[in-house]
Parts: structure tokens; sequence; C-alpha cells
């Protein structure tokens, strides 16, 4: 891994500067992509973008860059596009700025020369990057980044740009994509912020290893694959539950989708299991409710515990002896358990409450 500091002038960065929809964001004389494939959208609030551009007129330190060397010399943003964006839409004069002992705002062309100059000879810092990708992406990962943290999904898409990336980017990433039209019910977190995308490839992936899946993929085409694997997701899961409850959002339909579609699921007695379940009051996570009906596993649900003087009542009332094994514990050693299980109608009261040594109940449970 080779690092190298540069200093560049805001003129230099500025040089060239262009922001096309269809083809990206470029500077620095057109070597210098500000906003590759992989970035996110400008993300800046107003009151951020006008701070780059006033600690920059008083020559104040901006935070350190990052960019990338490519093979064929030129250059990619892996940390600074929010801050080269400010400057460069400034100096194009997309949007003005109390700069100054000025009450009103001001645009670059209504700053005096000397004030111009100062804004373009300002210097930034810069550190150029290059080596391979595991290499890249270690590096990436102990920076300390500078104002908008890079997630993970962001440090991946750095390290594994390539045709794959940019494509799935059209289908995962923006604002408004197609990913976010079908699946905003469903899926929790930002499509600018790579979560949709880390989350179709995380449960696309057979090993489960992000990763690998982008290495492999890296140099394809197209990610019209994982596209159809998550419209798929979807569409299933709007068969099985076709009345949308909130609690839907955030559970991990994916995993699901592979594991059991090829099942078969009647969607009416569904319905039915999910309004009982939840309006049962044992039942205190009620996201749990999906995976439950899928899997039959007791855990999702989070069945409603034993109060601390249940367990110390029921505690008593057996003299610490294990019903089980017929051996004394100490209550720190035994655990509550649901005479009559909960699947069977048993609740969450006293007189349902035992206390079974440890490795007792954890043979009941199956755990």
């Amino acid at each position: 891994m080779r690092i190298e500091f540069r200093e560049i002038a805001v003129r230099e960065l500025a040089n060239g500067y262009e922001d096309n929809d269809e083809e990206g964001v470029f500077g620095y004389g057109g070597a210098l992509d500000i906003r590759p494939p992989y970035q996110r959208e400008f993300i800046y609030s107003g009151s951020q973008r006008d701070a780059v551009i006033d600690t920059a007129s008083k020559g104040f330190p901006l935070n350190v860059m990052y960019w990338s060397v490519r093979d064929d010399g030129g250059f990619e943003v892996i940390d600074g596009q929010q801050r080269t964006i400010s400057l460069c839409q400034f100096i194009e004069g997309d949007f003005s700025v109390q700069l100054g002992s000025f009450d009103e705002k001001r645009a670059f062309h209504n700053l005096q020369k000397d004030e111009q100059s100062r804004l373009l000879d300002y210097k930034l810092m810069v550190y150029l990057c290059s080596g391979s990708d595991s290499e890249k992406l270690e590096w990436f990962k102990t920076i300390n980044i500078a104002g908008e943290e890079l997630t993970n999904q962001e440090l991946r898409n750095a390290v594994f740009h390539g045709p794959w990336v940019s494509d799935a980017k059209r289908y995962f990433s923006k604002s408004n994509c197609p990913a976010y039209g079908i699946g905003s019910r469903y899926l929790s977190g930002s499509v600018i912020r790579q979560d949709y995308l880390e989350t179709a490839i995380k449960w696309h992936s057979e090993q489960g290893s992000i990763d690998g899946y982008m290495s492999e993929r890296q140099n394809w085409e197209g990610a019209e694959e994982i596209w159809e694997f998550f419209r798929g997701v979807i569409e299933w899961v709007e068969g099985l539950f076709p009345n949308y409850r909130k609690e839907m959002k955030g559970v991990q339909w994916g995993e699901l989708y592979n594991q059991f579609k090829n099942e078969s699921f009647d969607p009416k007695r569904l319905e039915q299991e999910v309004r009982t379940l939840m309006e049962d009051e044992e039942v205190t996570n009620k996201k749990g409710i999906f995976p439950y009906l899928l899997t039959g596993k007791e855990n999702h649900l989070n069945i409603r515990s034993f109060n601390p003087k249940q367990k110390r009542e029921a505690y008593e009332r057996q003299n610490g002896v294990c019903p089980v094994c017929d051996e004394r514990f100490e209550i720190s050693q035994m655990e509550a358990d649901h005479i009559t299980p909960w699947h069977e109608g048993g609740k969450t009261i006293p007189n349902n409450c035992q206390m079974l040594c440890r490795d007792d109940n954890r043979r009941k449970s199956g755990r």
C-alpha cells in the first residue's frame, strides 16, 4: 500500500468542474471523479455547506481528504466528496454564503478580488492512496473519516468499484431507486448510505460474505441478477402476508425467503395466526411473529418472562429443589420455566412458574 500526501489548491480542484446527472461529477481538470458510481449522493445540509466555504475563506484548515489512484492515472474521491462539491458549486455560482462583515449573502462573483484569490489559493490536504483491493479496504477501515462517516458498505463500494457496483447503484443506491420503491416498507436504513445494497448482497450471498460476493462480481457488466432476486423476495413476502403491518419492517426477509421459498403456506391461515399473536400479551416481540410462523421457533417471540418476585416465590415454594432432577440449588443456579408451555396456553403468572436447574431447563427448551 502506498500513500502520498499532496496539497491541492481550490482553483486546481475546481478546474473543469462538471456535474452531469448521466456522466457523473468531475473536477481537477477532468482527472478527478468526484462522485464515482459507488459514492452516495450529495447529503450536506445548507449550514454544513456554508461552513465549508466560511472555513476555507478564512484560511482555517479543513479535514484531510482521501483520493484513490486509478490504474489509468486518474483519481476518485474516497472521502471528501461533500466538501469538494460544496467548494466547486460555490465557485460555479450555485449558491451564496454570508462571509466577512457583510450582512447579506454573497455569491462567488460578488466577492472582492482579494477574497476570490484567497479562496482559490486555499490549499486542501489530500492523501492519495494506491494498492491492492484488500490493502485499500483495510486502510479505509482504519482511517478517521472526516465529515459524514463512511459506512462499511460505502467502503466496500470504494474498494470493489467497477461496472457491477455502478449498475447495482442504479437499482439500490439512489433516492427513489427501484429497490426503495418496492422495498421501503420492509427494509430499514437509507438507500443513499448503501444500506439497501448491503442488505440485498447479504441475502443473496450463499456464503454470507459480502466482500467475497462483490470481489467475484466486480467486473460483471450488470447487476440484474441481484435485482431480480430482491424483487422476488418482496413479491414472496407480499404473497404470504398481503396485509401489511409496520412490524414487518426490518425483518430479515431474504434469509427467510432462501429457506422457505419452495414450501407451501396458506396466506389466510397465516393472517389469522398473525392477528392472534398480535393480540397475545405474552408475545413481547411482535416483529418476531413473522419469522416464528415460518420457522416455528419461539425464541423469535420473546415470550414474557417471569419477574424476580415470581421467581423467588416459586423457589421458596420448591424449597430450592429442581422438580426434574430432585437436586437442591441456589436461586442463582436456576431458571424460571412455564409449567404449562406458552404454545399450550400457559401464561406468565405465579402459579404457572417453576424453577429448574440450568441444565434441565435447557434440555426442556431444546437450547
